[in-house]
């Protein structure tokens, strides 16, 4: 009887000290994420006020730089939002002697290209006095070239790529595959169309055809742009709008643009302000600094759930 006693109030003991160590180290865990947390929270604090200090308006006559790099589309650094909020603040600016586009991008949305091309029409009428270029580098196609065609002149380099004057849709179709595999494709719709171009299924020739009238519209609005915003200088051909893309030399005589230049040559030369001063809006430290912060933390609060999990089923 004796020794049952003592085994349970050892056995009591032991089950008091284990608790109380998951106890401890559950409120260690908790007060290490919570001094982290401070930690971010204060850094991000310091940055923010240090890019904010670093966003006061520029002293000098100078090039305005917005640069167009990569995918035109929503959640890119070549955004139309992100585009626009640098040309409207280029523009604003007193000392802004002129604004040049830097172009380096396939393409992407049109949607998005033709909002950039719009607000560059929109604030060359506003501000009559400042002249608006755009500079090609290594490529200037589809999406790209609907930004540049929006700019009074286009300069690019022997070797650009510049072109594409087109639009595509891409799918892929699996039905050979999938009957291969036996596997059936089982979809329901409301609306007999709701299931448009679906991939794993046969392709219907009244989608198709409605697909191909989308991208003709679409296409007559982008050749329309290029026709308005080159104007005389324009000497179409045959396949000018048929998708081909062309060297810079090529585009010169087909009036696609203008003239040779970097950027360092339109500011030093034809803007006549050497002086560049880059308005692009780029994800600035604080925004990095929240994004993978926002990862860690996520990472850490999954960690601290899972060891706790024990404790609470």
């Amino acid at each position: 009887m004796t020794d049952n006693g003592e085994h349970w109030e050892r056995g009591l003991i032991e089950k008091l000290a284990t608790a109380a160590l998951k106890e401890q180290r559950r409120a260690r865990l908790w007060g290490i994420f919570f001094k982290l947390l401070t930690f971010a929270y204060i850094t991000v604090i310091i940055l923010l006020a240090i890019d904010w200090k670093a966003g006061g308006e520029v002293s000098g006559k100078h090039t305005a730089l917005v640069e167009v790099s990569g995918i035109i589309g929503p959640g890119t650094d070549a955004s139309a939002e992100r585009v626009t909020t640098a040309l409207q603040a280029a523009f604003k600016d007193k000392n802004t002697q002129g604004v040049v586009v830097r172009i380096n991008s396939p393409g992407g949305s049109p949607v998005q290209a033709q909002n950039i091309y719009e607000e560059m029409r929109r604030l060359r009428k506003k501000h009559p006095a400042i002249p608006l270029y755009a500079v090609v580098e290594d490529l200037c196609a589809s999406g790209g070239y609907y930004v540049a065609a929006g700019a009074d002149r286009i300069y690019v380099s022997k070797s650009s790529i510049v072109g594409s004057i087109g639009v595509r849709m891409d799918s892929f179709g699996v039905t050979g595959l999938m009957e291969k595999l036996g596997v059936e494709r089982r979809l329901l719709t409301a609306g007999d169309n709701k299931g448009f171009l679906d991939p794993f299924l046969p392709v219907d020739e009244r989608q198709k055809q409605h697909a191909q009238t989308l991208l003709e519209d679409i296409h007559q609005q982008f050749i329309g742009v290029v026709r308005e915003g080159r104007g005389k200088r324009l000497k179409e051909t045959p396949d000018m709008f048929s998708g081909l893309i062309w060297t810079g030399q090529k585009s010169l005589e087909l009036g696609l643009a203008d003239a040779y230049g970097s950027l360092d040559h339109v500011a030093r030369e034809v803007v006549k302000a050497e002086n560049i001063v880059d308005y692009t809006q780029k994800e600035n430290i604080a925004e990095k600094f929240a994004r993978r912060f926002g990862a860690g933390a996520a990472s850490a609060i999954l960690e601290l759930a899972i060891r706790q999990a024990p404790q609470l089923r």
